[in-house]
């Protein structure tokens, strides 16, 4: 059954309000980090190394201090950390699991750093990784501001919306995140750990979320959002539980294909999803294949979004690592071991990871699934809105008759034609053309000179579509649009409109 943790009160959320008011009177921020290490010395924390971090933290005063204490993990004397955090009591800290305390020497005994995603800072609470001090992870981790959670962060969508559900919330970076565009936030998580840091952290801000307990869809059955994002424990691999952060207990990427099914249960009417997800890919099966089998046949917009492929040596030991195993280690060989032998035993050529969107709509499901592994431009939330408003007016187009033929179009400004040439056996073989968008995915569609011609002739005041067609269809000489060649046009347009290039007036 589930369970409303939003009010259990427990000693580390009681001493959350004295915690916010020494972390805003020392500037424990985004912006005063960067500003008190300068950015070489910043990246450096970035990269888990202490020592720059250290040296620069000494003449930062009660700042300082808390770099040291809490993203270093040193052990300081206590009057030092108790003058840097006044008025937290350090008797109440060491009660509440916040400080541990050794003689007359205090460490931090939980994570807490300011992040800032575009709507000030933020305070995230969670355990201690490894990445300052060796540790191997317990079970239970709760992991903090990881690549993957800011990752989700750049790629949610952000408009303003009235509820949202953050499934697996983990420490809840993506719940407090959904609190600065959203009226109400949910979130829900299976680890009880977890939950007593989420709601830590949303007192620690000042923020109002409702936390559930629960396994999967379970704590909030019967329930729609107007936006649910998840970044479960997608972890590709056999069927166990080793740290429930990451692993699912379903072998593969059975997590993946449970989320991406029945999410779509969960939206409003016009509600959108955005989730982190991993697929395998197998022989002899088109990874994008894998990926639609998992959606309803009706009901969904869906955009899929691959970002890399990962060969699964290279997989494994990552993860391996990310637990704070050494793969030199015999346990952690032997763990390698049966990890690799479950991908041999599935076929398993290589995982790959992205981003997938949905949007509830009231028709037959669509899909379109594409590789991004190129350079773009982040964040991509912003485009998945424009990609679902474009993908919509592409419906209204197929469902309205000559809809598409009576609208004019105009080039996006970011679109520019490239003519390529490349080396051939008698010199420069001919050109390769193609539109380039030149900013968010940065698309490319290849074209031949009639594309070209025919969005040349695109104005906001301009001919419509169709006119265009006959003008391009006189110019190669023919006398009449025939129905071939306005599919033809038509359909190259859609592409085009889809991935943002040219769009409606």
């Amino acid at each position: 059954m589930a369970t409303n943790r939003t009010t259990t009160g427990s000693l580390l959320t009681a001493l959350c309000p004295d915690l916010r008011t020494a972390l805003r009177r020392v500037g424990y921020d985004a912006d005063s980090l960067i500003e008190a290490l300068g950015a070489d010395v910043h990246a450096a924390l970035g990269r888990s190394e202490p020592v720059p971090v250290r040296r620069a933290a000494r003449g930062a005063g009660q700042l300082g201090t808390l770099i040291r204490l809490l993203l270093l993990g040193d052990a300081l004397p206590e009057r030092e950390v108790a003058a840097a955090l006044a008025p937290v009591d350090m008797d109440r800290a060491v009660a509440a699991g916040l400080l541990e305390r050794d003689a007359d020497l205090m460490r931090a005994a939980l994570d807490l750093r300011p992040l800032d995603a575009g709507a000030g800072t933020r305070w995230i609470l969670s355990d201690l990784d490894d990445s300052m001090r060796r540790r191997t992870l317990t079970e239970d981790h709760v992991l903090g501001v990881g690549h993957a959670s800011l990752s989700l962060l750049r790629a949610t969508p952000t408009a303003p919306v009235g509820s949202v559900l953050d499934l697996g919330t983990g420490c809840g970076v993506q719940a407090v995140h959904a609190a600065s565009y959203a009226s109400s936030v949910t979130a829900t998580d299976v680890n009880p750990r977890a939950l007593w840091l989420a709601e830590a952290t949303a007192v620690l801000n000042g923020l109002d979320i409702e936390l559930l307990e629960g396994s999967w869809f379970e704590p909030v059955a019967g329930r729609r959002f107007d936006q649910v994002v998840a970044n479960p424990p997608f972890v590709v691999g056999p069927a166990r539980i080793e740290h429930t952060y990451r692993d699912s207990g379903l072998a593969l990427d059975g997590a993946s294909e449970l989320v991406i099914s029945q999410a779509a249960d969960l939206l409003a009417p016009g509600g959108t999803a955005a989730m982190l997800s991993a697929w395998v890919h197998v022989d002899g099966e088109d990874w994008r294949q894998r990926v639609s089998s998992w959606l309803p046949s009706h009901g969904v917009d869906a955009w899929v979004v691959q970002r890399d492929v990962a060969d699964p040596a290279l997989y494994v030991g990552t993860w391996l690592r990310d637990a704070g195993l050494d793969p030199r280690d015999p346990a952690a060989q032997a763990r390698a071991e049966r990890w690799l032998d479950a991908f041999t035993a599935a076929e398993v050529e290589g995982i790959g990871f992205g981003f997938v969107y949905l949007r509830a709509i009231d028709g037959p499901t669509e899909l379109l699934a594409e590789d991004l592994t190129h350079g773009f431009d982040d964040p991509l939330g912003a485009e998945a809105t424009g990609y679902f408003e474009r993908s919509a007016w592409l419906r209204a187009v197929a469902a309205a008759e000559n809809l598409a033929w009576r609208s004019r179009f105009v080039v996006d400004p970011a679109t520019a034609l490239e003519r390529i040439y490349l080396p051939g056996d008698e010199g420069w073989a001919p050109e390769i053309a193609r539109l380039h968008r030149g900013d968010g995915p940065r698309w490319q569609h290849e074209v031949d000179e009639s594309t070209i011609a025919l969005v040349a002739g695109m104005r906001p005041d301009g001919l419509p579509l169709y006119e265009l067609i006959e003008l391009l269809a006189l110019a190669h000489g023919s006398g009449e649009v025939t129905q071939e060649f306005a599919a033809d046009a038509l359909s190259v347009v859609a592409g085009l409109v889809r991935h943002g290039l040219v769009r409606p007036v």
